[in-house]
């Protein structure tokens, strides 16, 4: 018999992960004992709509640590996240949970970063602040998601919008990562169409870029050739109707794809949309999904004028074409007619002004999440992507 060859990973790499993963129907009924076994005065960190939140309340309520309950109202921005701080320190909040979509992970995540650390949140905010490293190590921190989308509970980093600057940007730090991930698909049930529609298109572009990305590797690869199909059969089923089994795809989907870009990084989808939000307060993952399709059809047009390969944007085609059902030719542009079929808003109609759009470009052009771009986009491709877009 002969000696099977065995091939060593290309790429050198490293994988960041949360502490701890559960993920499944009922994963969140451990959530208050596991509070519990990490502090005694706990901070709930909550969105508005989710009712099993009440659940936890008075659960850890019932085993005698009452929590601080902070309600997140839209995405974190630094004058709220300095208030909350405030409250928090002064209740000597000792774990952090958050139960939220992204925003909410966010603000959980920034303060169980920030209660512990000496100097004012500028100091290590990026491009705005010092971006100075944590010198303390962040409270422990529980992450829960109720959308299927960001992938914010596998991520090193929260996003926080500056108003004086127009700008969204990042505190990042690997022991940002939670210390626990629950995620419990059952959460995400029945949620608004539109929110669906948001999260979802987000969490396939965030396999899609690593998968595509200057920094992909090995093990972030495998990920994603799994979760790209995956999450665009998910996506198209719970636009037709509500499945339990697309939720619970869905829900990985996102998972896996906070994974891949904390390990292989982003592209010029995430480069445009951290600079629009900043500037319109438009949902993130509305932007991304609006931004998809051109930022792919003018990345696959610059390698090739470059003579470079593009054998795994016709792997994404073939993809998408695959749960469109139509040709792998002609399954980009139809996922663009597709996504404004489900109700999707241009970034017009998400508060791009046109006159805009060069300002837009140069910023975009420099942001972190363009470095994993698989080709130097030119200012007018740039400009080009905005206007498919709008």
């Amino acid at each position: 018999m002969s000696e099977r060859v065995v091939q060593a990973p290309t790429t050198p790499f490293t994988l960041l992960t949360p502490g701890r993963i559960v993920f499944g129907r009922g994963a969140a009924d451990g959530a208050a004992a596991a509070i519990a076994a990490m502090g005694l005065r706990p901070l709930v960190v909550r969105g508005q709509s989710v009712a099993w939140v009440d659940t936890l309340i008075a659960d850890l309520t019932r085993a005698s640590i009452p929590p601080l309950v902070i309600t997140a109202r839209g995405e974190p921005d630094l004058p709220g996240l300095i208030q909350h701080l405030a409250a928090a320190r002064a209740q000597g909040v000792d774990v952090v949970v958050a139960v939220g979509g992204g925003s909410v992970i966010d603000l959980g995540k920034a303060l169980a970063a920030l209660l512990p650390a000496p100097q004012p949140p500028l100091t290590y905010l990026e491009v705005v602040g010092k971006g100075e490293p944590l010198t303390a190590s962040p409270l422990p921190f529980i992450a829960i998601p109720t959308t299927a989308g960001t992938g914010a509970e596998a991520t090193k980093n929260a996003v926080i919008a500056v108003p004086e600057h127009g700008r969204k940007v990042s505190l990042r730090d690997d022991r940002m990562l939670p210390d626990l991930a629950l995620i419990d698909a059952g959460l995400t049930d029945g949620a608004p169409r539109e929110v669906t529609l948001a999260s979802g298109l987000d969490a396939i572009t965030q396999v899609i870029e690593p998968y595509l990305s200057a920094r992909a590797n090995t093990l972030t690869d495998a990920l994603c050739v799994d979760a790209i199909p995956r999450g665009l059969a998910a996506l198209v089923r719970l636009m037709a109707c509500e499945d339990p089994g697309a939720r619970d795809a869905l829900a990985y989907v996102s998972h896996v794809s906070g994974i891949a870009l904390a390990n292989a990084g982003l592209g010029a989808v995430h480069g445009f949309a951290g600079v629009i939000g900043g500037r319109t307060g438009a949902a993130h993952g509305a932007v991304c999904g609006r931004l998809l399709v051109p930022v792919l059809q003018a990345n696959r047009a610059a390698l090739l004028a470059a003579g470079r390969d593009v054998r795994r944007f016709d792997d994404v085609a073939g993809w998408i074409g695959q749960a469109l059902g139509v040709p792998t030719s002609a399954a980009v542009a139809c996922l663009g007619a597709q996504v404004s079929a489900w109700g999707l808003p241009g970034l017009g109609a998400l508060g791009v002004d046109a006159q805009e759009a060069g300002q837009i470009a140069q910023e975009a052009r420099v942001s972190s999440s363009m470095k994993g771009n698989p080709v130097a986009l030119p200012h007018l491709a740039l400009m080009d992507i905005l206007a498919a877009a709008a």
